[in-house]
C-alpha cells in the first residue's frame, strides 16, 4: 500500500527514472531500467550487472505479453548484442518473479533465488486459484469483512498473483551469508522478512552499493501483510527486526538500489522513517481500540481513509492485520468477547 513520505531528506543520484526501453548507468557496469506494471504502483525497477561477457539480470516484471515484448526489445536492441548470463530474483511477488520462467527459457539463463521465493511462487503457479478457496474466504469473513467484499477481494484482489509464467524446473539456491561473484564484483547476500519471506538483497562492499529489493524504498512503505495461510504470523515484527539488521550491517552512505521508485542515499534515515511510520499506525489502532472493540475490517478505514479498489483493499486489510498481530504479540491488544463469531480486538 502506497504511503508517501514528503519530508524525507534523502538524496537521489538521478532525479528522473530511465525512459521506457532505455537504461541509466548508476555505476560502472550497473544499469537501471524500468518495466511498467498495470497497478497503482506502475513500475518495477530492473537492474543489470556487468557479468563478464554479458549481463546478470535482477528481477523481471510480471508474466504478460507487453513485458515479454519489452524484454525482447531490451535484449535485442538496447543491450547491443551482449548476452544475458543469469537471472537473480529477489522475492516471489509477481512483479519481481513473474517472467522468470519465460526469461530463463528464452535466453537460456540459470535462475538464482532463495528457496522460499522459488517454492512460494511455485505453489501459486501450480495452484493459481487456491486463494479463492473457502478456508481463505472464511478468514476474511471472521475478521469482519462483508460478504460482498470477500467476493471482490477473493476473486479480483488476488488476480495479480496469477501473473506468473511457469517457473523453470530447477534453480540455484542463494542463502543468507553467501557471496555471489558477478563479473569482477563480490556481492554479499542478505535476506529479510516482512514484505516477503526470505527476500534477497545484495551488498557490494567494494563499491558500497546495496540492492535492497522491496525492503527499503525511498518514498513509499513496503507492504507488510498477514495472509490467510499464516493467520497468526507477525510479519511486522520480522520487518522491524530486518530494518535494525540493515542499519547494523550496511553503511549509512550506501547507494541504495530499490525495487521501486528512485535509487537514493540515506539508508539509515529511511530505516528510521519506516519504523516510525509503523509506530504511528499502531498508535492509531490503539486509540480506536481503546474506545471499543474492532475487527481488522473495522480498522481498515482507520488507517486508509481513501477509496480502495479490490486489489488495494486486499493489501490494506492484510497490512492492518499485520499491525494487529504485532500489537497482540506485544500485549498492547487482546481479543475481545464476541457473540457473532467475528474476531475483534480491544486495548489490553
Amino acid at each position: 500500500m502506497l504511503k508517501k513520505n514528503e519530508e524525507s531528506r534523502l538524496s537521489f543520484p538521478s532525479e528522473e527514472p530511465p525512459e521506457r526501453g532505455s537504461f541509466i548507468e548508476l555505476a560502472p557496469g550497473i544499469l537501471w531500467t524500468r518495466i511498467p506494471l498495470p497497478f497503482r504502483l506502475d513500475h518495477v525497477n530492473i537492474y543489470l550487472i556487468d557479468d563478464g561477457d554479458g549481463w546478470a539480470v535482477l528481477d523481471t516484471g510480471i508474466g504478460d505479453q507487453p513485458t515479454r515484448d519489452l524484454w525482447e526489445a531490451l535484449a535485442g536492441r538496447t543491450l547491443a548484442g551482449r548476452r544475458l548470463t543469469r537471472l537473480i530474483v529477489t522475492h516471489y511477488h509477481p512483479d519481481h518473479i513473474g517472467l522468470a520462467g519465460w526469461l530463463c527459457e528464452r535466453y537460456d539463463l540459470p535462475l538464482f533465488t532463495t528457496q522460499t521465493s522459488y517454492l512460494g511462487c511455485l505453489t501459486i503457479s501450480l495452484s493459481p486459484g487456491s486463494l479463492d478457496a473457502k478456508p481463505y474466504r472464511d478468514f476474511y469473513a471472521r475478521h469482519g469483512m462483508a460478504p460482498e467484499t470477500v467476493d471482490l477481494v477473493s476473486s479480483q484482489g488476488h488476480s495479480y498473483l496469477k501473473m506468473v509464467a511457469p517457473l523453470p524446473p530447477t534453480f540455484s539456491r542463494v542463502v543468507d551469508g553467501d557471496t555471489l561473484l558477478i563479473g569482477g564484483r563480490e556481492f554479499q547476500a542478505l535476506t529479510g522478512d516482512g514484505h516477503a519471506p526470505e527476500q534477497l538483497m545484495l551488498y557490494c562492499p567494494s563499491e558500497n552499493i546495496f540492492l535492497a529489493a522491496d525492503q527499503v524504498i525511498a518514498r513509499i512503505t513496503p507492504n507488510i501483510s498477514v495472509w490467510a495461510v499464516n493467520p497468526d504470523g507477525d510479519p511486522l515484527g520480522l520487518y522491524l527486526r530486518s530494518l535494525k539488521r540493515l542499519k547494523g550491517e550496511i553503511p549509512a552512505d550506501a547507494l541504495v538500489l530499490p525495487g521501486h521508485q528512485l535509487p537514493f542515499h540515506g539508508l539509515h534515515e529511511r530505516c528510521d522513517e519506516l519504523a516510525e511510520h509503523h509506530a504511528g499506525r499502531c498508535v492509531l489502532i490503539a486509540e480506536a481500540c481503546a474506545m471499543k472493540p474492532h475487527s481488522v475490517a473495522d480498522l481498515v478505514p482507520v488507517l486508509f481513509t481513501r477509496a480502495l479498489d479490490p486489489h488495494q483493499l486486499s493489501f490494506a486489510f492484510s497490512e492492518v492485520h499485520a499491525h494487529v498481530n504485532f500489537m497482540l504479540k506485544r500485549g498492547e491488544l487482546r481479543h475481545a468477547a464476541s457473540k457473532d463469531g467475528n474476531i475483534r480486538v480491544e486495548a489490553a
